[in-house]
């Protein structure tokens, strides 16, 4: 029988061994497609709503996608009033209208994955604390990864061994001598914004992407140094490649769409190789000028090269590859460029429509700085800046939810997720959450940090606009002296207030942004 069998096959044609492959490729294809539609997320569905959690239904394929752009697209439609603060119902209108119908502990769906709020800080703090590895980050899309692939997205031992060798570069003291860059580059600006005043010396700007600019010229300085200009190019292809990659998010659940040879996934790859290309020459250079002993390397660049070869040793798989240190020079991009300008613009929004505490800042700052240009110690003795700050961040965060996958089943706060589950921290609703803040959680009062971070609220997880626990972005202490540096700049120099073309109107894809631009007027001092 098995020898008439294999004679059979011997004398079938090539085109019928073909077709029969293909059959059975697209059998498989088919089956895989079930599982992956439909009878893993039934499955999930059941495990949750079995507990008596409640969420939306799932839709094949999309999941929640369409609906939530239909109702961001619908909120972007009304404007905030001025001065509202309580920006969730515009800037998340489907989980703000789930937590509603739902309560907070509820579910959507992503595609085909459930995506679980999980709005107890208590419950925030173990899952960012990982002490079993429980939880781990979700599969990253491939063409998100082409905007970095770098610490961000890492797990296990890559993850540790990219954050050891990084650690030098943001060490306390390193960041402390990159302090006459962020002046360097905030004078620079002040100068362009009043030589575009009138006589009088006023005008009025849009400052977010005057802060663009700004962040984007000290990330450029600090991290290649001398090769500045080449970094400024590769930042604002980074900027095309997001705008983009999120025109590509409309069709994320497609599977291989990615790979079609659509004009935006040509220009993506050509955006992503000229990127690599220009990143490769400048680190073969850096290179060599370190093993030739030729200078010594304050940027981050050279700090985290010279980490890589002490680590590394001479033995290739201990550090890093030149690929791996391509990604992270990625990730200096949107961790030192985007979440900055951001913080600053809705600060600058923010005292505009506050000027009693724009008055306190300012008097803060000319109390120990006069006109001088400010200097290391004194800024980290600011108090009101600070508390400022803080609030903004509270309020305004440029990542306004985090994610963790359950990757077996594990007990949370009494609920059993089963594997595959993903764990929506919700940020923003956190730092707007009146039992945790009180009945002001969506009103600027910087005085509820007056006393640090840990005595604003009782919950050690309530506030963490640069996450929390061993994965706590290792660039917080950067951002935080850029953004305080700048702020003082302005404050020694302008008055400003809103203008009244100024349109409220916060709103997000990957960070938080003003939608309509911040428009500003400013008046020299």
């Amino acid at each position: 029988m098995a020898t008439r069998a294999l004679l059979t096959l011997r004398e079938a044609s090539p085109w019928t061994l073909a077709g029969a492959a293909a059959a059975a490729a697209l059998l498989w294809l088919v089956a895989w497609t079930l599982e992956w539609a439909w009878w893993t997320p039934r499955r999930l569905e059941r495990a949750l709503r079995a507990q008596g959690l409640r969420g939306t239904r799932y839709r094949l394929f999309t999941g929640d996608v369409r609906e939530n752009a239909r109702r961001n697209r619908e909120a972007r439609t009304k404007p905030l009033p001025l001065g509202c603060h309580d920006i969730i119902p515009r800037v998340q209108p489907l989980f703000h209208d789930l937590a509603k119908e739902n309560g907070k502990l509820s579910f959507s769906w992503f595609g085909p994955t459930p995506r679980m709020m999980i709005p107890d800080p208590e419950l925030v703090r173990e899952v960012l604390s990982n002490k079993f590895g429980h939880f781990g980050k979700p599969k990253t899309i491939r063409v998100v990864k082409l905007i970095s692939n770098g610490l961000f997205n890492h797990e296990g031992e890559k993850w540790a061994k990219h954050r050891r060798i990084l650690n030098p570069a943001f060490h306390h003291e390193k960041i402390k001598r990159m302090l006459p860059v962020f002046s360097t580059c905030c004078i620079e600006m002040i100068t362009r914004l009043e030589n575009a005043m009138s006589p009088e010396g006023s005008s009025e700007i849009d400052v977010w992407p005057e802060f663009q600019n700004l962040t984007g010229d000290a990330i450029s300085r600090t991290a290649f140094g001398s090769s500045f200009h080449e970094g400024r190019r590769i930042f604002q292809l980074q900027e095309e490649l997001a705008e983009r990659v999120i025109q590509s998010f409309r069709t994320i659940f497609i599977p291989g769409y990615w790979f079609l040879p659509t004009k935006n996934n040509r220009r993506i790859g050509q955006i992503d190789q000229e990127i690599s290309k220009l990143l490769r020459g400048i680190i073969e250079k850096r290179d060599k000028v370190i093993k030739d002993r030729e200078t010594n390397n304050d940027d981050l660049l050279g700090l985290l090269v010279e980490s890589n070869m002490r680590e590394s040793n001479g033995k290739v798989n201990l550090g890093m590859t030149t690929e791996d240190i391509i990604e992270e020079c990625k990730l200096f991009y949107f961790a030192g460029m985007e979440t900055t300008s951001v913080l600053l613009t809705w600060t600058i929004v923010v005292l505009s429509m506050h000027p009693k505490w724009q008055e306190l800042a300012r008097e803060e700052v000319l109390n120990y700085f006069g006109r001088a240009r400010p200097d290391f110690d004194s800024l980290s003795r600011l108090k009101i800046v600070t508390m400022i700050l803080y609030e903004v961040l509270r309020l305004y965060p440029p990542v306004i939810f985090l994610t963790r996958r359950t990757y077996k089943e594990i007990e949370l706060g009494g609920i059993k997720y089963p594997a595959g589950v993903n764990l929506l921290l919700p940020l923003l609703f956190i730092h707007h959450d009146p039992i945790i803040w009180g009945k002001d959680a969506s009103e600027f009062n910087p005085e509820r940090f007056a006393d640090g971070i840990s005595n604003a609220t009782k919950h050690q997880t309530a506030f963490f606009p640069f996450g929390w626990g061993p994965r706590i972005c290792i660039g917080q202490n950067f951002a935080l002296l850029e953004a305080k540096m700048a702020l003082c700049t302005i404050l020694q120099h302008f008055s400003f207030e809103l203008s009244p073309s100024y349109t409220h109107a916060p709103y997000t894809v990957i960070i938080l942004h003003p939608e309509h631009g911040a428009q500003i007027k400013l008046k020299k001092l």
